[in-house]
C-alpha cells in the first residue's frame, strides 16, 4: 500500500478521477486527514463505503508508531517514533502561550558531520519521504493539548536542503489551506549551506524562513567543526546568501553556536562583524552550546555570552540570543537522538 500523504491535493483529484470518482472527494479526504485527524479511512462518513474501502486497499494514513515520549520541565515534549522499515527519529514539540512550535525531522540520521550535534553520532540511513514528514507535523498537531501548532522549523535530525524534493512538498503541503494551512512565514529551513539548494530556494516563490549554521567567523574554524565548509567556504556561501536575499528581498537568519574555548572570544565577534557586513537583510541568532559531552562541546560563562551580544549589537548587527528548551530530555539544539544512541 502507498502512503496517501504522498499525494499534493492536485495529485489527489487525479487519482479519484482515474478511480471514474468526482475530484472534489480529494478535499474531502484532506479535511479528515489534516483537519479532523482521521487515522482510518472507514471514519470518513460523508465518502461511499465503496470509495473507503478501495481507498483501504490502497493506502494507509498512519506509518509512524510512537516508540518513546519524553516531557521536559519546561513544556518541551519530544516524540521518538518508529519508522515502518524499524528505523527511528525524532519531533520536538515547543510551547509558547497558546502556539506550538514543531521541530521536524527530515531525514534518519545525518551524513555532515558537524562536529557539534549528536544527531549524526550514527552516520546517515536514509531521506525521509514526504508523507513521512507530514506525519510528524500531524503528530504534533494532534498532539498540542491546549494549544495550537503555529509554526514548523526544519532542525531536526538531518540536513533539509539534502532530502530537497521531499522537503518542499512537504512545505507545500503544510503550507495549503486543504491542508494545514500554516503561513509560509512561519515555516523555517535550517541548512549547513548547501549552496547549489540555497540557489534554487531562490526561485521556489515561497516566503519561508531560511536559516544558515554558521558558527564560525572564518574558513578555518568552520571546516573544524562543519565539514561542509570545505566543500562551500565562506566566502561562496556568503555570496549565495547576498543573491538569495537580493532575489527575494527576504531576511537570512544566521545561526550562531556559542562554544567555551572556541568562537565566543570578542576578536570572533569582531570576525563575525566584518564577515556579515554587506548583508544588510542577515540576522544573528546566537545559541550558547547545550552540553554534548560526547563531543567535548560546552557553553561559555553567561558574562561572555552577553559580552558577545553586546558587541554584535553595537557594531549594528541584528542580533538576539534564542532561549533554549529540553534541554533535561536532550531535546535542544544539537542534542537530538543521542540518548538512544549512545
Amino acid at each position: 500500500m502507498k502512503d496517501i500523504k504522498e499525494l499534493n491535493l492536485k495529485e489527489l483529484e487525479e487519482q479519484f478521477l482515474s478511480w471514474g470518482q468526482p475530484k472534489y472527494r480529494a478535499k474531502q479526504v484532506f479535511a479528515w486527514i489534516y483537519k479532523k485527524a482521521a487515522a482510518d479511512f472507514s471514519a470518513m462518513s460523508d465518502l461511499p463505503e465503496d470509495l473507503r474501502k478501495k481507498l483501504e486497499k490502497e493506502f494507509f494514513i498512519v506509518g509512524l508508531e510512537l516508540a518513546d515520549l519524553q516531557r521536559s520541565v519546561d513544556g518541551t515534549a519530544k516524540f521518538l517514533f518508529q519508522l515502518k522499515d524499524k528505523a527511528l527519529v525524532e519531533a520536538v514539540s515547543i510551547p509558547a502561550a497558546k502556539r506550538i512550535t514543531g521541530c521536524v525531522s527530515t531525514q534518519v540520521g545525518c551524513k555532515f558531520g558537524c562536529k557539534f550535534c549528536a544527531s549524526g553520532l550514527k552516520g546517515f540511513k536514509r531521506n525521509l519521504s514526504c508523507g513521512e514528514i507530514l506525519e510528524e507535523v500531524l503528530y504534533l498537531k494532534n498532539n498540542a493539548l491546549d494549544a495550537e501548532l503555529t509554526h514548523i522549523v526544519f532542525m531536526g535530525t538531518g540536513e533539509p536542503l539534502d532530502n530537497y524534493d521531499n522537503l518542499l512538498k512537504s512545505i507545500r503541503l503544510i503550507n495549503s489551506p486543504e491542508a494545514f494551512n500554516i503561513g509560509a512565514r512561519r515555516i523555517t529551513i535550517s541548512t549547513s549551506g548547501l549552496i547549489p539548494e540555497i540557489q534554487k530556494l531562490q526561485n521556489e516563490g515561497l516566503q519561508f524562513e531560511l536559516s544558515i549554521s554558521l558558527h564560525a567567523p572564518d574558513d578555518s574554524r568552520r571546516s573544524e567543526i562543519m565539514p561542509i565548509n570545505k566543500k562551500y567556504p565562506l566566502k561562496d556561501l556568503i555570496l549565495a546568501c547576498k543573491n538569495y536575499m537580493a532575489k527575494t528581498n527576504r531576511q537570512i537568519t544566521f545561526e550562531y553556536l556559542l562554544v567555551k574555548g572556541f568562537n565566543a572570544d570578542i576578536q570572533s565577534a569582531d570576525a563575525l562583524v566584518a564577515l556579515l557586513k554587506d548583508l544588510s537583510l542577515a540576522k544573528v541568532n546566537l545559541i550558547a552550546a547545550n552540553p554534548v559531552p560526547e563531543l567535548n562541546i560546552f557553553a561559555p560563562a553567561q558574562g561572555q555570552i552577553d559580552k558577545f551580544k553586546e558587541y554584535l549589537f553595537k557594531s549594528g548587527v541584528n542580533v538576539t540570543l534564542r532561549r533554549e528548551r529540553g534541554q533535561d530530555i536532550d531535546a535542544a539544539c544539537g542534542q537530538l537522538r543521542l540518548r538512544y544512541e549512545k
